[in-house]
């Protein structure tokens, strides 16, 4: 049996699409020692698989940072499963906040030097040394207490939804993001600073390398936005989050908040919706609402609107290693956008693909 997928990524899709599994999105991470990651990688691929489980996961020799849905009929077997191995029993999981079912579309886990690029070398400092571990109900005293609180995730996550007052430095990458905070908080290294991120894995590292740096009250709040909503509805407290956490799989984002604070990069209107532009050859992330996607035919300009209306064997043929709008290759890749500009968007760097 082939340990990987096969199937083309289009037909998966439409698979997904017309597929009434219900299914349960759930991510966790943990940091543990693998000794032999291609091994264990390929025991949990036959295992998961056999559960009919999708999503993306990648191990490492220092751990776990797993982002799935597994097919509701087949979740407690995928428990028993987690319970029988040492290293994964009890280990948190953070459920959606919302969920269609639709999050992957293909089992695939990976092996890598680490399970988050962060830039950093471990050995410099004690990555197990983390910072204070709030609930939702501590992140909210404080807030309201002045503490400082930093958003350690990318800028077009932050965009979407952030909490109140919080800092959100405009940033590609969780690596870019950890030398622009420490710049951002020189000379407060006696305040109480709190971080948090999607569902805890960047402030595991972030809390720590602070800690690291001398800063004296580091906190995160533990399970991230995804645990703190779960936790603000089952608990009745005021919600501080506002807008939308942005999500790394098909969904892109789940609500926690109505508040709509973003605008469509193409006429500024207000929508938090992004969506990845319709030439593969772009393929960038961006804030489209519905009256540009159906003017720009799901695509970020005029440019990429005329390139999807060419003979697919054509569009293949410019996607081997040309380059579009002549800087970098956008391919499969989320970008930011600088500006508005006519029939389309001002393209610049890209960023990461993945991180909780």
């Amino acid at each position: 049996m082939p340990l990987h997928n096969r199937i083309d990524k289009r037909v998966l899709k439409e698979m997904i699409a017309n597929d009434p599994t219900q299914r349960k999105t759930v991510s966790f991470y943990k940091y543990f020692q693998i000794t032999e990651p291609n091994v264990y990688r390929d025991h949990l691929y036959k295992s998961w698989e056999e559960l009919g489980c999708l999503g993306r996961i990648y191990l490492a020799n220092e751990g776990i940072n797993a982002q799935m849905n597994v097919p509701l009929d087949n979740w407690n077997e995928w428990i028993e499963h987690l319970s029988s191995d040492a290293n994964l029993n009890n280990v948190p999981l953070k459920i959606a906040v919302e969920d269609d079912s639709k999050s992957f579309y293909k089992l695939k886990i990976k092996v890598r030097s680490k399970i988050l690029a962060d830039g950093l070398d471990d050995s410099t400092f004690n990555p197990w040394n983390t910072g204070k571990h709030l609930s939702a109900e501590e992140m909210n005293e404080a807030i309201e207490q002045g503490a400082i609180v930093i958003d350690m995730r990318n800028h077009y996550e932050s965009e979407v939804g952030h909490f109140d007052g919080a800092i959100t430095p405009d940033a590609d990458t969780f690596r870019q993001e950890l030398k622009m905070v420490e710049e951002m908080l020189e000379g407060k290294e006696d305040q109480k600073v709190v971080m948090y991120c999607t569902g805890g894995i960047r402030c595991e590292k972030a809390s720590a390398y602070f800690k690291h740096k001398g800063f004296k009250d580091v906190n995160q709040l533990r399970g991230g936005i995804i645990e703190y909503a779960h936790q603000v509805q089952d608990n009745k407290l005021t919600n501080k989050y506002i807008g939308k956490n942005f999500v790394f799989d098909e969904r892109l984002g789940e609500r926690i908040s109505e508040e709509v604070i973003a605008h469509c990069h193409q006429c500024g209107e207000p929508c938090d919706n992004h969506t990845n532009c319709e030439n593969l050859e772009c393929h960038l992330l961006f804030i489209q609402c519905d009256a540009c996607k159906e003017k720009y035919e799901a695509c970020c300009s005029d440019e990429c609107k005329e390139i999807i209306q060419l003979p697919e064997e054509v569009q293949r043929e410019r996607r081997k290693g040309k380059r579009l709008h002549g800087d970098t290759r956008n391919v499969f890749r989320k970008g930011r956008f600088n500006e508005r500009i006519d029939g389309g968007l001002s393209k610049a760097s890209s960023v990461d693909q993945m991180s909780t």
